[in-house]
């Protein structure tokens, strides 16, 4: 049922997709870390958590500055990380990678707050509580599944580094600009931004 409502195919389409990304990100900084930065995997789990800290940070704003209204605007943010991902290979030291992470972390945490906002408010018009968390959560496990499946066929195929990288960040891009693209003629059908706010039947 959220898939076929307007609002909720974006928002679990978007909360789906940072799951599985925010899961392979991590795998992807331990070895980018060690192979570029050449730190040793004990000290590069410290820079899984400059992410973590970013997301937190992001999410702290998200959730002062974006009503529930406005919670699609976020989307363009999803892009400009994947883009941003995109760049790390051009990183080559501990104190340029510091700030790159945090601001993957800030983007990352200040998109998917009010899209996971929007989602718990559609699954509680659209079905029980109990029943919305179960489809969000079955969505994330196999996007995270899936992109780490992919992750690790990347990895057995020997694939440079920076190559999986740069197809990461792009492939996040793309995902995104296409469930803009998707919201967009969703709206172009009918307003579904008319729908926030409406309580259960």
């Amino acid at each position: 049922m959220l898939w076929k409502d307007k609002l909720g195919q974006i928002s679990l389409a978007v909360t789906t997709l940072f799951w599985g990304a925010g899961a392979t990100l991590q795998l992807i900084v331990l070895k980018w870390a060690e192979k570029s930065l050449h730190i040793p995997y004990e000290k590069a789990t410290s820079l899984v958590g400059v992410v973590a800290v970013g997301i937190a940070f992001g999410a702290a704003a998200s959730a002062r500055l974006i009503p529930l209204k406005k919670s699609l605007t976020v989307i363009p943010l999803g892009i400009a990380m994947g883009v941003i991902v995109m760049a790390m290979p051009l990183v080559q030291s501990v104190a340029l990678a510091y700030p790159l992470l945090i601001l993957i972390g800030v983007l990352s945490g200040f998109f998917v707050v009010p899209m996971n906002a929007l989602l718990q408010h559609r699954g509680h018009v659209l079905m029980s509580a109990g029943h919305s968390i179960a489809v969000q959560n079955f969505n994330e496990n196999l996007s995270i599944l899936t992109m780490l499946a992919l992750y690790a066929i990347m990895i057995s195929l020997n694939l440079d580094l920076n190559v999986i990288i740069v197809l990461f960040g792009f492939s996040v891009s793309a995902v995104m600009w296409l469930i803009m693209r998707r919201h967009a003629a969703n709206q172009r059908e009918h307003d579904s931004l008319a729908l926030i706010g409406e309580h259960k039947h």
